[in-house]
């Protein structure tokens, strides 16, 4: 039976809204359609246009604010547990150690690379790079400027990772993680997580009414529009598809040259940003979807609510993509950044209809076996329990 009745969650907001984010309403929502008692503790990145450089860095390392607040909460609220899903800027990892002081077991989701990357995304210059991987000091990372393109904020972010690395913070002050795919799993015992302290959940989309399809009229990319989601792959695969329709829906830094080539190809359309109800339309009336990011990834929510929908997935082979689109049953993968052999998989795919609606089913068995918020649920309902009761390895 679940002991569990009071989840405080902590979470810094970014200043734009991403994929963290929504994970974290969604966890939210579904914890209090369960009838358990959320205490929200939330921060938001846009505070740090009103702090001075010095005061942002000394932040970004501790924030005594952030410690002193959750104190005062905790104490009011008494929660069984606290589910963390960011701390970066705002509430630094301090906030953890208010958990430990009040005796409140700690779990920590991970939805990044930032403990062993500046970026983030293990990923510079156009391509993947591990190169702070394992370091205590991403000196790497500040050479090249890769937090925001500044020597003297990428040194903060290295100084606040290599800090909490020596004091212990992230072996002693967080009692487990949950890693979102095995490959996030694995980057994270390379980083120093003991293996028995790290959990695999992965994220969860809402059900959606299961019914036939046939295969769509057109191909499809949903994502952010720059350089590491493999825009400059997939448009130079596509140029010369000119009987496959290709709708690109999505916004960012690559915009411009999205546009600039969607005006040269006419099969090519760009829709620019679409909301909730238009995306889902998107993906209930494409024949697959393409996902040729050249990095990492984490786990794209994207693809989860694809796989809900029966569609099948053209994704590279790379990270967690790769784990997440199973070659030749849930969709196809193909080599990363190689235009060519993502032509040839388009071609194939869009010219055998039943091998879409084939594995566009299995996709649909693999989100009701996975990814559903009832499996979701029990998933995180069981690493709570373990953790509150000791039973970490």
């Amino acid at each position: 039976m679940n002991s569990i009745r009071r989840v405080l969650m902590v979470h810094n907001q970014y200043q734009n809204v991403g994929g963290e984010d929504i994970t974290f309403a969604s966890e939210r929502d579904l914890l209090h359609r369960h009838g358990i008692d959320v205490i929200e503790y939330i921060d938001n990145n846009d505070r740090i246009n009103h702090l001075n450089p010095i005061s942002a860095a000394i932040q970004t390392v501790w924030s005594q604010a952030s410690f002193d607040a959750l104190l005062e909460l905790i104490r009011d609220s008494e929660p069984d547990i606290a589910h963390f899903h960011n701390t970066f800027l705002m509430i630094s990892p301090s906030a953890y150690y208010a958990c430990q002081e009040m005796n409140v077991p700690v779990v920590q989701t991970i939805h990044n690379y930032r403990l062993s990357c500046l970026a983030a995304n293990f990923y510079r210059d156009g391509e993947v790079c591990e190169d702070c991987l394992g370091r205590r000091f991403a000196l790497p990372g500040v050479y090249h400027r890769c937090y925001r393109n500044s020597y003297s904020q990428s040194f903060v972010v290295a100084s606040m990772l290599s800090y909490h690395w020596f004091r212990r913070t992230w072996q002693e002050q967080v009692n487990a993680y949950i890693a979102l795919t095995d490959f996030n799993r694995e980057k994270l015992i390379q980083f120093g997580i003991p293996s028995g302290k790290i959990f695999r959940k992965p994220v969860f989309v809402d059900n959606v009414a299961d019914s036939a399809r046939q295969a769509g009229d057109f191909a499809l990319y949903i994502g952010r529009l720059s350089r590491e989601k493999g825009l400059e792959t997939l448009i130079p695969a596509f140029s010369h598809l000119d009987f496959i329709p290709l709708k690109i829906a999505g916004d960012g830094p690559s915009r411009t040259y999205v546009e600039k080539y969607s005006k040269k190809y006419p099969h090519i359309q760009y829709l620019g940003f679409q909301e909730r109800n238009e995306i889902n339309s998107l993906l209930r009336n494409a024949r697959f979807m393409v996902f040729p990011s050249e990095w990492y990834e984490v786990s794209p929510r994207t693809v989860v609510e694809a796989f809900a929908l029966h569609l099948p997935i053209i994704a590279s082979r790379l990270g967690a993509m790769a784990e997440l689109v199973r070659d030749g049953e849930t969709g196809l993968l193909f080599e990363a950044g190689n235009a060519e052999d993502l032509a040839d998989k388009v071609k194939w795919l869009w010219a055998n209809p039943q091998e879409v609606i084939r594995m566009g089913n299995n996709a649909r068995k693999e989100y009701e076996e996975k990814y559903t918020p009832e499996r979701n649920y029990e998933i995180l309902m069981d690493i709570y329990e373990k953790v509150i009761h000791g039973n970490i390895q």
